[in-house]
């Protein structure tokens, strides 16, 4: 028998003084599922239909509610080994990937540049077919997507995308589920990005139409998202009916916009660039000045770590700040990308509404 569910997530009095978040599921037999992403490498969303994606998110809101909520145990992944390879730190992308995959009873194995060196003392390819033999994935967060392409060309087994210059699919996901959480679906939203032209926003460009989503995006002169990225993206919207407007006015992008989002102005490797961006990025900080021309709605998002000048207190640690159940969604989706990739399993939920 179906029955309804309603979970209180982030109360003030629930998870530490977090926000409000209301979620419906209706519990029950699995669905027919009929997307099949086992085997499949994670490099872009550009390689990811509108039901793919969906069905990530799908299965990361199913995982949450049995683990979490019900404290289910689920060894998805046991007796499977995930391959790490971090040329960047990071702290939330390998904390939710080592926790999240050793929590499906799989066993994690990080590897910084002082472990191996890509394309270094050994070649890519070698390394491919080496970790291919010795484990069931492989996620990398590197400098150069073009070195993704090629793990993912010579490799046997599923490569995921931890980061690249590109493109930052993962972290992605985990903002669409924090959205969907929040706002019960996602259609129809409009995303106001204020920042740099950098992979966060490639990677949202490559998949909020796909949503219905419309994508409000202004950058600095010169800091624009890539060409053939926008290219791209002005035909998703095409085909979807959505809007699509870039600009160099942040007023502009945050008008009427449901989602207010930014990201760091000085990637990793950007560091020498510092005083030019920073210069650049004048009248970029997201304020409530930013906020009063939004939507009555409005939230706001940031993937992590932040900066003052990117957006100030007063929003960050605001109730419409949805900051923190988006760094912890980071480990529900990741998980769900592993699952999805390696397994046959197929989410117990009702899918929810997108």
């Amino acid at each position: 028998m179906l029955f309804n569910l309603r979970i209180l997530l982030n109360n003030a009095a629930f998870r530490n003084g977090h926000n409000f978040v209301v979620r419906n599921f209706r519990c029950g037999q699995p669905l027919q599922n009929k997307v099949q992403l086992k085997g499949r490498d994670l490099l872009t969303l550009k390689n990811f239909t509108g039901e793919e994606i969906k069905y990530m998110l799908w299965l990361s809101a199913d995982l949450k509610f049995r683990i979490k909520q019900k404290g289910e145990y689920l060894p998805l992944l046991q007796g499977k080994s995930l391959g790490m390879i971090f040329e960047k730190r990071s702290t939330r992308t390998r904390l939710s990937t080592e926790t999240g995959f050793a929590l499906l009873g799989g066993h994690p194995c990080f590897l910084t540049t002082q472990d191996i060196h890509l394309g270094v003392n050994e070649s890519l390819t070698d390394t491919a077919r080496v970790l291919s033999s010795m484990t069931d994935a492989v996620l990398a967060r590197v400098y150069k997507q073009s070195d993704l392409d090629t793990l993912a060309k010579e490799a046997s087994i599923p490569i995921i995308n931890g980061l690249s210059d590109l493109y930052h699919p993962i972290q992605i996901l985990a903002d669409y589920l924090t959205l969907q959480e929040h706002y019960s679906s996602l259609k129809g939203l409009t995303l106001s990005w204020i920042g740099d032209g950098n992979n966060i926003l490639h990677s949202i460009m490559m998949s909020a139409a796909k949503f219905g989503m419309h994508l409000q995006a202004a950058t600095p002169k010169g800091y624009e998202p890539d060409p053939s990225v926008t290219k791209l993206a002005e035909q998703y919207a095409k085909e979807n009916g959505t809007k699509l407007l870039l600009t160099n006015d942040p007023l502009e992008a945050a008008h009427g916009g449901n989602v207010l989002i930014t990201d760091t102005w000085i990637s990793m490797g950007q560091e020498e660039e510092k005083k030019k961006r920073l210069q650049a990025f004048q009248g970029y900080q997201v304020t409530m000045k930013t906020a009063k021309v939004a939507a009555s709605d409005w939230t706001f998002l940031h993937c992590l770590p932040r900066k003052p000048e990117e957006v100030d207190d007063e929003v960050f640690y605001s109730p419409r700040s949805l900051v923190f159940p988006e760094a912890e969604n980071r480990k529900w989706t990741i998980m769900a990308v592993m699952v999805s990739l390696l397994t046959d399993y197929s989410p117990q939920l009702q899918k929810p509404k997108f």
